[in-house]
């Protein structure tokens, strides 16, 4: 079961890195793996009750590594970690398959209590470099959190959240987003699509100013074309 799960684990790092050449090299020269084989095993210590000893091993797989998985975390498939160094992962997260994390990501909690304090992650979720996500919050499948973001309420499938702290800038499924071959690192641009919504806006107003012209034309007002909006002229009225 944990050689399985070790195999796996290596076949991931090699599908989601292209940098990654061969086994071998994921095997003993990648940290993110090093860190989830560890955590597989003190996960497995820490259920058996060996709870002294699994947290001296990932502490020590922290001191070697850069990156703090807590043994009683529970982590899905297909896990992978990239780069890894100051990636923290709190004792209550729970993390579902297919899930991506980058650099310096922190799944932590904003309680001193005893219970449920840190986050759960649903299935096929990005999360980018540096990133916070804090407290027993709830992320939904699908969803891209952005580099440097801090997340502090739950967050719906499907979508796209940016800033400090998080808010959501998309959200909904479409069907680019469920044929998306660019990989996690296609992260929507709010900046580009506010322009985007911009330009198709731009039509049914030129439409509106012309329907506006008429009317003014009508009660013996006119904006010539040539003239700034401002200087307005009158017709003369006959009769």
């Amino acid at each position: 079961m944990m050689l399985r799960q070790i195999n796996e684990d290596i076949a991931v790092a090699l599908e989601k890195d292209p940098a990654a050449r061969n086994a071998l090299e994921v095997l003993f020269l990648y940290p993110g793996v090093h860190a989830l084989i560890a955590y597989r095993v003190t996960h497995l210590l820490w259920g058996m009750g060996l709870k002294f000893i699994a947290r001296g091993l990932s502490q020590l797989a922290r001191l070697i590594t850069g990156i703090e998985i807590h043994p009683a975390a529970i982590i899905g498939k297909r896990f992978f970690i990239d780069h890894g160094m100051g990636v923290v992962i709190g004792e209550t997260s729970e993390i579902g398959n297919n899930v991506f994390l980058y650099q310096g990501v922190t799944l932590g909690g904003l309680a001193t209590k005893k219970g449920k304090r840190h986050p759960t992650i649903f299935d096929d979720v990005v999360i980018g470099a540096g990133a916070k996500i804090l407290g027993p919050i709830k992320i939904g499948c699908n969803t891209k959190i952005g580099s440097g973001s801090v997340v502090l309420q739950d967050v719906p499938e499907y979508s796209t959240v940016i800033g400090v702290p998080g808010r959501v800038v998309f959200s909904g499924i479409s069907s680019e987003m469920e044929d998306d071959e660019e990989g996690p690192e296609s992260f929507p641009d709010p900046v580009a699509r506010a322009i985007e919504c911009m330009l198709d806006r731009l039509p049914e107003m030129e439409k509106e100013i012309r329907q506006l012209k008429k009317t003014l034309n009508k009660n013996g007002i006119v904006l010539p074309d040539s003239s700034p909006i401002g200087e307005v002229s009158r017709k003369k009225i006959n009769g």
